[in-house]
């Protein structure tokens, strides 16, 4: 989530202002929403509090998936979610997108998707920290005596917390069939 703010910051990204007004406009009650109307306004405008980028495909400038290639070679920490009336076709396996919505999208639909976009990247958040004190614990774990480590506060509260990723893993598992049967039921083109 965007620092300073409980509400993940959704940018719009579309070359014609009215739409991506509107798409903001829709989204205002639920997050935080920034507008760059074309693809070189998208990568000034892009920065670390950014969550999830809305990015039309079909802008003059600088095309969609241009942005969506420079945005992964950054390494930017967010979800991109293709928001365009292009349909797709076999180019689309070669994109490293997050989600294709075709317009136009229902703000129940987006709301969903971007939902589900969030849900993802605590996951990762999460499996990144789970990893990270896993391996500090295997590494301490082997070069101490095991009575060194039962006796070390730092070691416990390192174990603890572990325990406590591996448990909010194990919900996320256990909530990822009801979040599929939530990710089928968003209309991605319309008709």
């Amino acid at each position: 989530m965007s620092s300073g703010s409980n509400r993940a910051t959704v940018l719009v990204v579309d070359d014609e202002p009215e739409v991506a007004d509107v798409y903001a406009l829709r989204l205002r009650g639920e997050y935080e929403t920034r507008t760059a109307y074309g693809g070189e306004e998208a990568l000034t405008e892009l920065d670390s509090g950014v969550d999830v980028v809305l990015l039309d495909r079909r802008m003059p400038d600088i095309s969609g998936d241009d942005v969506l290639a420079e945005i992964r070679d950054r390494d930017a920490d967010c979800r991109v979610i293709m928001l365009t009336a292009v349909d797709p076709g076999m180019d689309i396996l070669e994109m490293d997108f997050d989600d294709y919505l075709c317009k136009p999208v229902e703000k129940a639909d987006l709301v969903a998707a971007i939902d589900q976009q969030l849900q993802v990247q605590r996951y990762d958040e999460r499996l990144s920290e789970y990893l990270e004190v896993t391996s500090k614990l295997a590494l301490l774990e082997a070069e101490l005596s095991s009575q060194a480590v039962d006796d070390n506060e730092e070691l416990q509260e390192l174990s603890a917390r572990a325990e406590e990723l591996k448990g909010k893993m194990d919900q996320t598992i256990d909530e990822f069939e009801d979040m599929e049967a939530a990710f089928r039921e968003i209309a991605r083109h319309p008709g």
